[in-house]
């Protein structure tokens, strides 16, 4: 297979990028291939070949590949793309993820980049086969370290050889010398550590615990911009180097007590205090951060490493790697499923909640559906694997849960904006602030001082934080209750939501025909239900189901019958006690001499049931006697979901439009309507016009504008539920919805809805949160520390304080519980 893009250098001016074009079927796809490729300005050459599907590119070095895949899906087709993730190591700010961002983006190929300060991970897409080690080198030239998320995982475990507090720890008994005459002063008490002393405490705290402010601030320099270690190293070493100037002036004085009475006035405890406050709030912040990923370790820790395979009439246990599609996969009792598959014998007990978030055990028994990852009770079970490694359903969560918490949401942009300009600005206030104070008052050691806290004070870690922290504990705790948001823009979104549009069939009911009623002439309704089983029997059809279930559930057994045939497009016929006997539509009484007409009040409870939108079967017999006569008619209709009239609730609960699209009949689909209390809805929709459906709702809103959401299940929701703002897919339903939604309940529970825009809104709620405080903190905390009105020491504590509200805050949504969840919410 071709990769889908190579980058070599075709002249000393010009680069060739091949792409991997999907979708040409003639030499007219070529030529639209080639003339949407030519119209980019930059672009030298252009050559597409049908047979390899490649299109190979002469372009000048500024054409990226993001125009190129944009100019080939103009054209109506796609390239082929691939997503890596690397781990980032040293980022420490939002300008940090700014840089690496912007080092990958130059990499040829490379089509979308998004770097997340909270995971501390960059995910690519890329339509090129662009080497790995090219990805490390961009991230090492912009001052950080790069590595795929594995190697990163076995390093951690070699090298971890101290506890991640250890650093704080030195610099808390290193600094407390420094700082206790500072408190004893509080007590009346005047005492001070001689000079000598505090360059001797301050000096490793600054040059030893400090490096790493100093290594990643040099970087940061060396790539021709600055980030919260620059602020932080030039902050502490304006500050230990003002006191050591103080303390050779001391020296070079031969004034030995100089120090202990106060004459020189030193600030190594400034210095070392907040290098020391900046790796406490460091190492909070990141033992924050690890919990929100809980969500997906949780996940990870579902996943098996062996299984038990019966193969030949031998069970032995292999790696999970090993296991193929076929296999016959033992589950005992209180093990977890390691496939995802069919029972093909066993009787048991499945607790999914884990992945669907469904509190109860689910019963499985011969013919069931497995997922690997639940936990079997206390029967044995017999599972044929029918999916394995990437392909199952817990695989595709766990990708889903990380997309989402890897993608940027759209405010995010603006984060991405400030973040660009605050290091530059922060450090021009901090120059201001100095010679400020410095030319105005005459006081030089003040200015420096006040400067130093501007530095200290400014946070780009909590702008940085704030909106990641969030999305990861709103999408890890809604994917802990069956709720899965694929990325951050449904996130975002879901929480303006104004209407809900929904699918009937399969969405608000159960999508499987039930026999509602059932009316007799001349017997009772039992030995009715008794003779409509007996032509049933053999049959697959869903109405069939319907019968032989109803007679089922009030034990009675279907009447001896013979001869049995089934007439396409009319009904069944078969010999019951000696009788032809005939069941199916109107139509086919009509022609057989068995005229509905012909009972007027069985005509009359057919028509009020037809209003109901019911589906009507009449059952007919032949007599030697009387001729053809009607016996009687059932009448079928889809049950509505136990849970649906909640949830419609819920949603006006939350001043949200419901509406429902169906493709029945205007009587049964206002019979639902009315039953759930909805709204609107819409009758007589064919699939291909539910997307048009949901651009009129959206417009119902006059100039306001509906935001609408799609609930939907099948293939033919798939279009309306890509047309709406956002779309929610049950995952009881196919594939092709699920992809076309930014949303999918694991549970066909239409009450997951109102939870879905629950979580969406606190998560979004915290973002502003976050970014509110974040905010205020800098405006208000900057101009604090340029009026003389913080020290440098409070300023770092205030730094640190502010990175770990804004991780702490994002952390209360772990307490969300779905509504008939147990617990406390946020």
């Amino acid at each position: 297979m071709p990769s889908s893009i190579s980058s070599l250098s075709a002249s000393p001016r010009l680069q060739e990028l091949t792409l991997a074009v999907e979708g040409m079927t003639c030499a007219s796809c070529v030529g639209r291939v080639e003339k949407a490729l030519r119209a980019i300005p930059s672009v030298r050459d252009v050559s597409v070949n049908l047979a390899t599907e490649l299109a190979t590119v002469q372009a000048e070095p500024g054409v990226h590949a993001e125009q190129l895949i944009a100019a080939v899906n103009k054209a109506g087709y796609d390239v082929r793309q691939k997503e890596i993730t690397l781990d980032i190591a040293g980022m420490t700010c939002a300008s940090c993820v700014g840089r690496v961002e912007k080092a990958l983006r130059k990499v040829p190929g490379v089509s979308e980049v998004s770097v997340n300060l909270a995971s501390e991970k960059a995910t690519l897409a890329t339509t090129a086969d662009v080497p790995v080690e090219a990805l490390i080198a961009a991230v090492g030239r912009a001052g950080y370290d790069a590595s795929l998320p594995a190697a990163t995982q076995v390093g951690a475990q070699k090298t971890a050889a101290l506890p991640a507090w250890w650093s704080v720890a030195a610099g808390a008994i290193l600094t407390a010398p420094l700082i206790l005459p500072m408190l004893l002063m509080l007590f009346g008490i005047a005492w001070q550590l001689p000079g000598t002393w505090q360059l001797l405490l301050a000096t490793p705290v600054q040059f030893w615990l400090g490096a790493r402010f100093y290594r990643a601030g040099w970087r940061a320099l060396k790539a021709h911009t600055g980030n919260m270690d620059l602020l932080v190293a030039l902050g502490t070493s304006a500050a230990y180097g003002l006191s050591l100037y103080q303390l050779f002036r001391q020296w070079l004085g031969n004034d030995a007590h100089a120090g202990m009475h106060g004459e020189a006035h030193f600030y190594f405890e400034a210095a070392a205090a907040v290098i020391t406050l900046v790796l406490l709030g460091k190492w909070l912040e990141a033992r924050a951060k690890r919990q929100t990923a809980d969500a997906i370790r949780a996940l990870n820790a579902l996943r098996p490493d062996k299984a038990t395979v019966r193969r030949d009439g031998v069970d032995s246990e292999v790696a999970l790697s090993a296991v193929r599609i076929g296999d016959l996969v033992v589950v005992r009792p209180g093990e977890r499923v390691a496939v995802d598959g069919v029972v093909r014998e066993g009787l048991s007990q499945l607790d999914e909640s884990m992945l669907t978030g469904e509190s109860l055990p689910m019963e499985k028994q011969a013919g069931d559906r497995v997922t690997g990852g639940a936990i079997n009770g206390d029967g044995l079970l017999l599972v044929e694997t029918a999916a394995i490694g990437a392909e199952t359903v817990l695989a595709r969560i766990i990708r889903m849960v990380e997309h989402a918490q890897a993608a940027k949401a759209p405010i995010q942009r603006l984060v991405d904006q400030v973040s660009a300009v605050f290091v530059p600005v922060v450090l021009a206030l901090a120059l201001l602030t100095l010679l400020g104070w410095g030319l105005i008052g005459g006081d030089w050691e003040q200015a420096l001082l006040n400067a130093v806290a501007v530095l200290v004070i400014a946070c780009p870690c909590a702008l940085g934080l704030a909106t990641p922290t969030a999305i990861m504990a709103g999408t890890g705790v809604a994917a802990r209750h069956g709720i899965l948001i694929k990325d951050a823009e449904a996130l975002e979104i879901a929480h303006r939501i104004t209407a809900v549009a929904f699918d009937k069939t399969g969405t608000l009911t159960e999508g499987k025909p039930v026999l509602a009623a059932l009316h007799a002439v001349g017997r009772n309704e039992d030995e009715l239900l008794g003779i409509a089983a007996a032509l049933q029997r053999n049959s697959e059809h869903p109405l069939a189901h319907a019968v032989m279930a109803a007679a089922a559930r009030k034990n009675i057994a279907p009447a001896a019958a013979s001869d049995s045939k089934s007439i396409p497009g009319r009904g069944t016929q078969a010999i019951v006690d000696g009788r032809r006997t005939y069941l199916g539509s109107a139509r086919w009484m009509q022609e057989l001499g068995a005229a509905p007409d012909s009972r007027p009040a069985l005509g009359a409870a057919a028509h009020e049931l037809e209003q109901q939108g019911r589906t009507i079967s009449w059952l007919a017999q032949d007599d030697a006697e009387h001729g053809m006569t009607l016996l009687g008619l059932l009448a079928f209709g889809d049950t509505v979901k136990p849970s649906a009239l909640k949830a419609i609730r819920r949603l006006h609960d939350l001043n949200i439009r419901t509406v429902m699209l169906s493709g029945d009949n205007y009587g049964a689909a206002a019979h639902v309507a009315k039953e759930l209390g909805l709204d609107d809805f819409r009758a007589n929709i064919l699939p291909a016009d539910k997307a048009q459906a949901i651009v009129g709702l959206r417009n119902d809103g006059g100039e306001s504008r509906e935001i609408i959401a799609m609930v939907g299940d099948g293939i033919n929701d798939a279009p309306a539920l890509a047309a709406a703002d956002v779309g929610i897919a049950m995952s009881t339903g196919t594939d092709v919805a699920m992809q076309a939604a930014g949303i999918t309940l694991m549970r066909g529970d239409p009450a997951l809805v109102a939870d879905a825009i629950d979580i969406s809104r606190r998560t979004y709620g915290k973002i502003r949160q976050n970014l509110f405080w974040a905010f205020i903190y800098n405006v208000v905390g900057i101009p604090l520390a340029a009026f003389g009105l913080l020290n440098p020491m409070i300023a770092g504590a205030a730094m640190a304080i502010s990175s770990v509200s804004v991780v702490s805050n994002a952390l209360l949504l772990k307490r969300w519980h779905p509504h008939d969840g147990k617990g406390e919410k946020p």
